[in-house]
């Protein structure tokens, strides 16, 4: 799930400050600690071959995010697929994986252990 940030409902429209709220924006229920990620990767960049040999080779945690820059293809378990492009807010339920089509810049809120786990498993697949 993507939302551009003009297509975010205003919430707060007050002289110099507007708020907006896209409510129930995925769920972190169960999860427990979060962890503040930021990524710079290089347009081109396809992390499915990193994922191989997790679980159904894809990534398991949920993301919730914003995409300072860039442009990036979600593609899901399910077989669907979704762009994410500069300035869109996102949350990328657990079975995902991604592929950059533009050199991008991402914040994203994770569960910590479930990424964690994701995270070695590429650091193990590059050798590092």
């Amino acid at each position: 799930m993507r939302i551009a940030k003009n297509e975010i409902p205003i919430k707060v429209n007050a002289p110099g400050a507007v708020a907006r709220q896209k409510t129930d924006f995925g769920d972190a229920t169960g999860y427990g600690k979060m962890g503040g990620e930021y990524f710079a990767i290089d347009a081109g960049t396809d992390i499915a071959p990193l994922l191989q040999g997790l679980e159904d080779d894809l990534c398991h945690a949920p993301h919730w995010g914003y995409l300072i820059r860039g442009k990036l293809t979600v593609s899901y378990q399910n077989g669907d697929a979704e762009d994410v492009s500069s300035g869109d807010l996102f949350f990328w339920p657990p079975g995902h994986t991604v592929k950059v089509g533009k050199d991008a810049e991402i914040i994203l809120f994770s569960p910590q252990n479930e990424h964690t786990q994701v995270l070695d498993h590429i650091n193990s697949k590059l050798g590092a």
